[in-house]
């Protein structure tokens, strides 16, 4: 009683030793139904943001990636081309075709049905070679007819004849006569005039059997119109008709043909190019060529202006250039397509080889001598490198590769290079004109945006 009165308030019990250690123990129980804690509520715990953490290492490797790997550097190319040396001397470039000199198309005067055709398309003939042949059955028919006027002038010249001899036989009596004075003159003057009658009969038969001679010949004449041969050696290009046609000339009616085939002497065959009006101080009489065929593309022929056709087509302001052949080749056609290139000097058979070229920004200097940096492709899975594309569906990898070459001639807009090592380059190889880089051997390179 006097502690309490003295202190005014109770006095708590004292705790005994073993209640905090019990009190700590039931907070660290493991709550295995109840909500899990906020992170960094009142009573909770902090989890670990796994997420940022990924991406970041993800970054860090990324920016690591880039510093580390080597980059692909920004490349333009060109592609290594065959050119020849004759190339050098072009001064004026003009394409046309190629002709015949001599061409015909072989029809006949005459008008009939075709019954027979000897040639087709590609046929060689000889000068007065059979191509074809008419029904001829009126004019033999006329021709029969001609030779028996011919005979009846025959038989009415020798019935003049025997008339005339008979008067001048009667003459030469009646002056006989006369003279021993049997008759009178008169009478000698008759038979005379019977005489000059006999003659002018005479005359006048020798001359209807010149007629009927000459309609002989009018009708052979037409009977080889029937006949349709070749008018000069060549080669037929075109069979414009066929057995059973009527031909029939300088004719537009349905059903009926005028030409029966065309053909060419082959050995006439020349370009006719058109030269613009602006160029025609370049080109000249007998200046040398080159002539390339687009259906021989791997060939060149040297040739010569043979001629400038003295017009200017209006339309085209162009002047047409007649250029003849060196040396005619068996494969040349009418009507190809041809390039011709009108050269500065005549050339010759080592100038038209063909040799590698490449842009001349493409020659460089490494270690000391002249390259090419060859752009070439590897498989992704680090397969054998290639100048040539992988298979499709693989990833490219492209590298540089260093090729020594020997430049040479300048030929137009490109360089003519040998390689020191046979082989080592080839026509359509992509090689590099320029960099956004350093280039050396086996460095990844990429295509540089335009």
């Amino acid at each position: 009683m006097t502690d309490t009165a003295t202190t005014g308030t109770p006095s708590a019990p004292a705790p005994t030793p073993a209640a905090a250690p019990n009190s700590s123990l039931s907070r660290l129980r493991i709550d295995r139904g109840g909500p899990v804690p906020k992170a960094g509520g009142k009573g909770g715990r902090r989890r670990l943001p796994w997420g940022w953490i990924a991406v970041g290492t993800v970054a860090v490797a990324g920016v690591a990636a880039k510093l580390l790997i080597p980059q692909a550097v920004p490349v333009q190319t060109a592609a290594v081309v065959t050119s020849t040396p004759s190339q050098q001397f072009v001064q004026l470039t003009a394409s046309g075709y190629v002709v015949a000199q001599r061409r015909a198309s072989v029809a006949s005067k005459a008008t009939g049905r075709l019954v027979e055709l000897n040639v087709r398309e590609g046929s060689a003939v000889k000068q007065g070679d059979l191509i074809a042949r008419l029904d001829a059955s009126d004019v033999r028919a006329a021709i029969v007819s001609a030779q028996a006027s011919v005979r009846q002038a025959e038989a009415g010249v020798r019935q003049a004849e025997v008339e005339l001899a008979n008067a001048e036989a009667e003459l030469a009596r009646s002056k006989g006569l006369q003279a021993q004075g049997f008759i009178s003159p008169q009478a000698v003057d008759a038979t005379q005039t019977r005489v000059n009658a006999a003659r002018a009969a005479k005359a006048s038969a020798q001359a209807g059997l010149e007629v009927a001679r000459a309609q002989v010949q009018v009708q052979r004449v037409a009977e080889n119109f029937t006949e349709i041969r070749a008018p000069f050696d060549g080669v037929v290009l075109v069979k414009n008709a066929n057995v059973g046609d009527i031909i029939t000339p300088l004719s537009s009616a349905a059903g009926t043909t005028g030409a029966v085939v065309t053909m060419a002497d082959m050995r006439t065959l020349e370009v006719e190019a058109d030269v613009s009006e602006g160029s025609l101080a370049k080109a000249r009489i007998g200046q040398p060529v080159e002539i390339t065929l687009d259906a021989l593309p791997g060939v060149r022929f040297m040739g010569q202006v043979g001629g400038l056709v003295p017009t200017v087509d209006r339309a085209k302001a162009t002047v047409t250039t007649k250029v003849r052949f060196q040396q005619i080749d068996p494969r040349i056609l009418p009507e190809m397509s041809a390039k011709v290139s009108f050269l500065s000097q005549p050339i010759t058979v080592a100038d038209q080889q063909p040799v590698l070229a490449v842009n001349p920004k493409a020659l460089a200097q490494a270690d000391g001598q002249t390259v090419v940096w060859r752009v070439r492709a590897e498989s992704a899975a680090g397969g054998a490198a290639s100048a040539v594309a992988p298979a499709v569906g693989a990833t490219p990898t492209l590298r540089a590769e260093a090729v020594p070459v020997k430049a040479g001639r300048t030929l137009g807009e490109v360089r003519e290079v040998t390689p020191l090592k046979a082989g080592a380059l080839a026509s359509g190889d992509k090689v590099v004109v320029q960099a956004e880089g350093v280039l050396k051997a086996g460095v990844a390179v990429r295509p540089a945006e335009q």
